[in-house]
C-alpha cells in the first residue's frame, strides 16, 4: 500500500489532521469495509478512494471541511439526474453513450502519474443526483442519522450508483467539489462482473423515477 498511488499521495500531504484506514490485500467487497468505517470511525468526515488515485491537492483537508458544509455526500466529478437505463455518473445505457454535457459537472485527471491530464465536465459545487466512487467524501453524522449506508450486495461495480441513489431518496444533499485527484484507472466497463452487478442494480431500481427513487427487489444493507 506505501507504494501504491494513494499511499505515496498521503505520505506527501504528511497532514496531521488526515488519519488513513487502509484495507490491505482486501478480499471483501468495497462496500462492507466502507461500511465498517461508517460504524466505527469518530471522524466528522470520512473519504472513501481507491488506492490507485493520486491526490493531487495539497489542500485537501481544507476542501473537505468546506465540502461537507454545503454537501452531506461529496464527489469530484457527477451528474445533476438520474435517468432511466443509466449504467453510470456518465453513461446513459450500456453502450456507454454519454449523458449530455450540460448534465455533468466536475474535473477528474487520468493517468499513471501525479498531475495527469484533465477531463473537465462542468461546474464544480454543484448539487447532483450521482457522483464517480472513486472518490466519495460523506459527512458521517447526516449518513448515520439517516441510515444511509452501502450496499454490500455490489461488491465493487455499481456501489456507487446505488449509495447515491439511497442517499438521495433519505434526503441527503450530494454534490460535486474542485478537488484535484489523478485516477490510474480508466474503468472497467462489460466485464462479466460488471454485467452482473448491472443487472442486480437495475433489479432493485426497475420501478424508480428520476424523481422518487424507491428501491424494489433487494434489500439494502
Amino acid at each position: 500500500m506505501e507504494r501504491s498511488a494513494l499511499g505515496l499521495s498521503l505520505q506527501r500531504l504528511a497532514d496531521p489532521r488526515i488519519t488513513a484506514s487502509i484495507a490491505f490485500q482486501n478480499r471483501v467487497g468495497l462496500p462492507a469495509v466502507y461500511n465498517h468505517r461508517l460504524a466505527q470511525s469518530q471522524s466528522d468526515v470520512l473519504l472513501f478512494i481507491h488506492d490507485d488515485v493520486w491526490i493531487d491537492d495539497i489542500f485537501l483537508a481544507d476542501r473537505l471541511l468546506q465540502a461537507v458544509t454545503a454537501f452531506d455526500v461529496v464527489g469530484v466529478v457527477g451528474n445533476t439526474r438520474c435517468s432511466e437505463g443509466q449504467v453510470s455518473w456518465a453513461f446513459t445505457d450500456e453502450q456507454l453513450n454519454w449523458d449530455a454535457e450540460d448534465c455533468l459537472s466536475g474535473a477528474i485527471a487520468n493517468g499513471a502519474e501525479p498531475f495527469g491530464r484533465v477531463s473537465r465536465f462542468g461546474s464544480s459545487t454543484t448539487p447532483c443526483r450521482l457522483v464517480d466512487g472513486v472518490f466519495i467524501a460523506v459527512n458521517r453524522d447526516a449518513a448515520m442519522s439517516r441510515g444511509a449506508r452501502f450496499n454490500e450486495q455490489f461488491s465493487f461495480h455499481f456501489y456507487d450508483m446505488d449509495f447515491c441513489r439511497e442517499a438521495h431518496a433519505r434526503g441527503l444533499r450530494i454534490g460535486t467539489w474542485p478537488i484535484s485527484i489523478t485516477h490510474q484507472s480508466p474503468g472497467n466497463f462489460r466485464s462479466d462482473a460488471w454485467r452482473e452487478a448491472c443487472a442486480r442494480y437495475r433489479q432493485k431500481w426497475e420501478a424508480s423515477t428520476t424523481t422518487a427513487d424507491q428501491p424494489r427487489g433487494i434489500e439494502g444493507a
